[in-house]
Parts: C-alpha cells; structure tokens; sequence
C-alpha cells in the first residue's frame, strides 16, 4: 500500500498518520490482446494495464482494474462503478455526446484479415466484398463502418468480442475479420492459430466512422480528472514511459 505521512499538531504533539492513497476504478474488457487479457492467474495484464498503472503511478494515486463487457464500460462510468476506461476505445462524436476523452493515447489503422489466398486486391470495396461473411466485435467503431458500407453488399457477422471473431475466423464461420492492425497481428496472426492467415488490402482510416485516435474515457463534466490524466500522459510521453511500455508489447509497432 502506498502511503504517505502528514503531521499533525494535536495536544502539543507532532504525531503522523498514514494517508491512504487515492484509489481509481479502471475499467476494461479484458478481451482484446495485446491491449489487455486475462493472464493465466486470472489476472488482468497487457498494455493498456501497464498504461494504466503508469499513469496512476505519475498521479500519485492507485489502480483498482475492474473487467467488464464492452457494452458496459461507459454505463459503469454512468453510475460509479468506474472512474475512467482504459480499453482502446476510439475518439468518436457519437461517444463524446456520452463520456469525456483525455488527449489520444494510442492510434492504429484497421485491417481486414483472411485465409491466405482468399483476395488479392489492395482496395477491399463493399463490391469486391459482395457475398463474403464478415466478422466483427459488436457495437465497436469496427462494427459502425461495416454497417454504414459493408453491411448492403456483405453478410457482418458480431461477435462479444474481438477474440470470439477471430475463432470464427479460425474455425470457417466467417471469411473475413475486420479489426484494429495491432491487435490482428499481435492478438491472431502472431499466434499458433494464425497460421495459414494474412492481413489482406489495405489500411483503413476513417475518421467519421473509426475516430481520431483512442482515448481514455471519464465520466461526463469530470474535467478535473480529464486533465490530471492528459497531465500524466504527458508526463509518461517524456520521460520514457510510454515508449518502454510500448516497445514491451509491439516491436514491430509504433501505436501512438
């Protein structure tokens, strides 16, 4: 436990007290390697805890993880059972209407990714893509540019999450995964089960529909903490810790 000592006057006396360090709840899926996934303790573990844990570290405060499932990490905000998401999630419009983004912590294009062979162009347009099954973790900026341009020309198929489209790509029930390009390689090619599978066409940026970056999200009007993290995440920038925790997970990768 991390503490530290005040004094205080009391009868003449000097006597100090241990000052618990404040706590934050930190939500995350868990579910999206290598940002973050269980370990074999059951613990969680990945980049964005260590992001996380520096950034607690630089405000002097203490890391509480908390898992949840997608769809609830901006609810668990909503009613205190969070106090900030650290979980890759995309800058949009459409969530700053419902939470407040710090500064951008992370930033990759997304990717298709296939059975080697399946296609061979470089521009993947919802025509070429016409009659293939595509997988994709529900309710995620992934899923809204599928819905807005693939949806009318192929079948999208949604899974929990990113890991439950991959093994449907693994076992045929999909053709295709669309998905972030670190957490494709790293999370599945790089993988024993990503054998015999390849990243196809070629890089997706769209900020209307995949945002400008990922940010951590706090709940609505806490401008305070907002700008304490975006101070911290400054700090972790200069200083080397960023870069170090960054080239623990993704050598073959710049994600910032």
């Amino acid at each position: 436990m991390v503490r530290r000592w005040i004094g205080l006057l009391t009868l003449g006396l000097i006597v100090a007290l241990p000052v618990r360090a404040e706590t934050l709840k930190v939500a995350m899926e868990g579910a999206y390697p290598p940002f973050e996934e269980i370990g074999e303790d059951g613990r969680l573990k990945g980049f964005n805890v260590d992001i996380a844990n520096a950034l607690c570290a630089e405000m002097r405060a203490q890391c509480e993880l908390v898992r949840l499932e997608w769809d609830d990490l901006i609810p668990a905000l909503d009613d205190g059972r969070a106090d900030l998401v650290v979980s890759s999630m995309s800058i949009t419009a459409e969530r700053m209407q419902l939470v407040d983004f710090t500064e951008k912590y992370t930033q990759t294009p997304a990717f298709f990714f296939a059975r080697e062979g399946l296609v061979n162009e470089v521009i993947l347009s919802p025509r070429r893509l016409a009659g293939k099954r595509i997988g994709v973790q529900r309710d995620t900026t992934f899923d809204n540019l599928l819905s807005a341009r693939y949806e009318p020309h192929a079948t999208i198929l949604r899974y929990d999450s990113a890991t439950q489209a991959y093994e449907a790509l693994y076992n045929g029930e999909v053709d295709l995964v669309f998905d972030d390009a670190v957490s494709g390689y790293m999370g599945f090619l790089n993988t024993p089960r990503g054998v015999g599978f390849e990243r196809v066409g070629g890089k997706i940026v769209s900020p209307k529909y995949l945002g400008r970056g990922e940010g951590i999200a706090v709940r609505k009007g806490n401008v305070e903490l907002k700008e304490r993290i975006n101070r911290a995440l400054s700090a972790i920038l200069e200083n080397g810790t960023y870069k170090g925790i960054e080239r623990k997970y993704f050598q073959q990768f710049s994600v910032y």
